[in-house]
């Protein structure tokens, strides 16, 4: 009988702990997801004060976390910030502009739900672009994005066919698609080789992310390894590039005269440090638009200093607009960057100058469909529309920053010019003027590709020349 009494006080003792730490674990997990709450909640109280029929909403497929969080939380920062910039000038034509962010964590899967879950709009605000700043979710999301009649805005990087808007109406490889980047950059390797007749026996190697990003350019460097005569060796890094020792010990024994660097997130700092490890020059390693970044030199310390890259976007507050974020973002405490010191870095440039072209285009949809929140389909209108010349761009206070930029029905790029700049081992400096590819040598090669495309999808292209 004192054996059953003790075995039922034993039972009901454990039971009493069982439910005091079920207690305690609901509770502390309940203080974290206030305390997480409580650190979003004025950038959610801001869109949903705005968030109606009368706001434009911007839905962002972000990436804050993860292996490539440097490029995603200064990209969507300086877009975001610039979207605050406007806000607090009157908005556009008096259309204020909201959104609301989805993490990704440049995962595909992730990204097209994410996709689904805003496309349709915030609150009664319709939805003008998607910016999700990745290749694999740009591609995973092309076809949705058509049917959706809903932009994709794949800034200096994504689908390079996609240029031809007959075939890929709702998609724009702003300013500078893959192939574009690769012909600059062979051109800028021919004038510091005395010219496009001089890149003949020239030895070069590209070390490219193994991922859909990365191999995108493999077609074009080879037409062109053929055209001007030169060696290309195309070396993969497997995502996410924390080791490269075979890779660069390969380059070392080829001994090539430049390697192009086709890196993203920590990919960058690894190469440049493997690269000082076997002995290769890193004055000869050239940064593609992916590489480019103060992200992507400075964790390799004195590795760094010397190495090339290209840029479309130049780090650097000293141009006007980024002093009129400063005065109404920055200097109010708005700004959406963690760590303000990264104002006007590489990447956050980039989101003020995707922030623009996403305005600038609303801007000018608005002038024929009103001004008023707009459909996606009317926002394309105003994509396709887009004229940025150096009148436009001095009175944005960005002339320097973007460069000129015409886009049309035929042309979803609209650019397809870089700069280059050199790491001095403290800060970017800018070491030529803009270098343009060789977009009339590549056209035939896109439409080859849109039209083949169009083909198997059963996709008929439009008549760009009636619709002008």
């Amino acid at each position: 009988m004192k054996f059953i009494k003790s075995l039922w006080f034993w039972l009901i003792l454990i039971g009493l702990v069982l439910v005091l730490i079920v207690f305690l674990t609901t509770n502390k997990k309940q203080s974290t997801q206030q305390a997480v709450t409580s650190q979003t909640q004025p950038a959610t109280a801001e869109s949903a004060k705005l968030s109606d029929s009368r706001a434009q909403y911007f839905p962002l497929q972000s990436y804050r976390v993860g292996p490539y969080a440097a490029g995603g939380t200064g990209f969507f920062g300086g877009f975001i910030d610039y979207m605050k910039y406007i806000n607090a000038t009157g908005g556009v034509n008096g259309v204020k502009l909201v959104w609301s962010e989805c993490e990704t964590e440049y995962v595909v899967e992730k990204g097209v739900e994410c996709y689904e879950r805003l496309k349709k709009g915030l609150n009664g605000a319709p939805a003008a672009a998607t910016n999700p700043l990745s290749v694999g979710i740009a591609y995973a999301t092309l076809e949705r994005s058509t049917k959706d009649k809903l932009p994709l805005i794949t800034i200096n990087h994504g689908r390079t066919d996609s240029t031809d808007g007959s075939v890929f109406p709702y998609v724009f490889p702003l300013q500078l698609n893959p192939y574009s980047e690769v012909s600059a950059i062979i051109n800028y390797i021919a004038q510091q080789s005395g010219g496009l007749d001089h890149l003949k026996s020239k030895k070069l190697v590209v070390l490219y992310h193994g991922s859909p990003y990365g191999k995108e350019t493999i077609p074009v460097i080879e037409i062109l390894s053929k055209k001007y005569g030169f060696s290309v060796t195309n070396i993969e890094v497997p995502h996410p590039g924390n080791e490269q020792q075979s890779q660069w010990l390969k380059i070392k024994q080829i001994n090539p005269d430049w390697v192009i660097l086709r890196g993203w997130g920590v990919m960058n700092p690894v190469a440049l440090k493997t690269a000082q490890k076997v002995g290769y020059p890193t004055n000869k390693v050239i940064g593609n638009i992916w590489s480019n970044s103060e992200e992507d030199a400075a964790p390799a310390g004195d590795a760094a200093k010397g190495f090339i890259s290209i840029t479309t976007h130049p780090s650097g507050a000293n141009f006007p607009v980024l002093q009129e974020i400063k005065k109404y973002v920055i200097d109010q405490g708005q700004s959406d960057l963690a760590d303000t010191k990264r104002f006007g870095t590489v990447y956050y440039n980039l989101g003020v100058v995707n922030g623009i072209l996403n305005v600038e285009a609303v801007r000018v949809a608005q002038e024929k469909f009103g001004h008023r929140p707009l459909t996606g389909e009317e926002v394309r209108w105003g994509f396709e529309h887009l004229n940025l010349d150096n009148t436009r761009l001095k009175a944005l206070g960005a002339l320097g920053l973007v460069q000129p930029l015409k886009l049309s029905c035929a042309d979803h790029e609209g650019g397809g010019a870089v700069r280059f700049q050199q790491w001095d081992g403290k800060e970017w400096k800018v070491i030529s003027d803009w270098v343009q590819a060789d977009r009339q040598l590549l056209r035939p090669i896109i439409e080859e590709s849109s039209h083949k495309y169009a083909k198997e999808q059963g996709i008929t292209p439009r008549n760009c020349a009636a619709e002008q």
